[in-house]
């Protein structure tokens, strides 16, 4: 997952609102979104899977939690640890952990993990985690942006971003899923001046810099795009459309449910 943009407890109706992009190599073998099987109960997962590590970036549960990851970039931190950053969504969203006990929890396994930002939420609160910085925040109610940085970093797509976000929730008397994923779709890429450096070269970090990626030389870009909406009222959506090779909508899959 490279964007997810986010509003929690920004607006009385919708106490948690999620746009997201998952980034990744085409390849790399994904089950789309759906109900994990062989679980029952509100602890039962809704999410894609990663089938090479057996993780997610992204879900939900029918008790109202929520879970998203991303990997941090920087080239001069190692990629390969003993276990997957993929594996931490899922375990938090089985979890029966408030949101800030989860991640104080994750304190004495930050080495374990290659770098991540993590964010997990149960009903009352939301809780940011990045263990390159060895941070666990409680989040205020606000608008926030997150990508492979810090949160809320000066990256174009992410404080793009939030201005699209905040001004859709705005301007809008119905929020809905397609709208949130229609936002997730722009390809512009910044100018040089505005890159991040990161360590990598101008001409990566000017392809990676788009809020929706498409590089057919790495056979890498937007996987799926994937709006959330919970409502005060305790419904719940989740509407996750794919993307093929050539950035093409394939697949899209949607759910509406209610909080247990």
């Amino acid at each position: 997952m490279c964007l997810i943009l986010f509003a929690h407890q920004a607006v009385a109706e919708y106490p948690l609102v999620v746009a997201a992009n998952r980034d990744e190599f085409f390849p790399r073998p994904t089950q789309h979104a759906e109900f994990w099987p062989d679980q029952n109960g509100p602890q039962q997962i809704l999410a894609g899977k990663d089938l090479q590590a057996g993780g997610t970036w992204l879900g939900i549960n029918r008790e109202g939690r929520f879970a998203a990851v991303t990997n941090i970039r920087d080239p001069s931190q190692p990629e390969q640890k003993p276990r997957s950053r993929g594996e931490l969504p899922v375990d938090f969203l089985q979890s029966s952990l408030s949101a800030l006990e989860y991640g104080e929890n994750l304190r004495e396994s930050f080495d374990d993990y290659a770098g991540y930002n993590l964010l997990v939420a149960d009903r009352s609160s939301m809780v940011y985690v990045n263990n390159f910085e060895s941070l666990v925040r409680k989040l205020e109610p606000g608008i926030y942006g997150l990508s492979n940085a810090l949160l809320n970093s000066d990256w174009p797509k992410v404080q793009q971003g939030r201005q699209k976000l905040g001004s859709l929730l705005q301007h809008i008397n119905e929020l809905r899923t397609d709208e949130l994923v229609a936002m997730m779709s722009d390809r512009t890429q910044a100018q040089d001046s505005e890159l991040p450096d990161t360590g990598m070269p101008l001409e990566l970090e000017r392809e990676l810099s788009s809020a929706f990626i498409h590089n057919t030389q790495r056979d890498y870009g937007t996987r799926c795009s994937t709006g959330v909406i919970f409502e005060g009222s305790g419904r719940m959506r989740f509407n996750e459309q794919n993307f093929d090779a050539d950035g093409s909508p394939s697949s899209n899959h949607f759910f509406d449910l209610t909080r247990q």
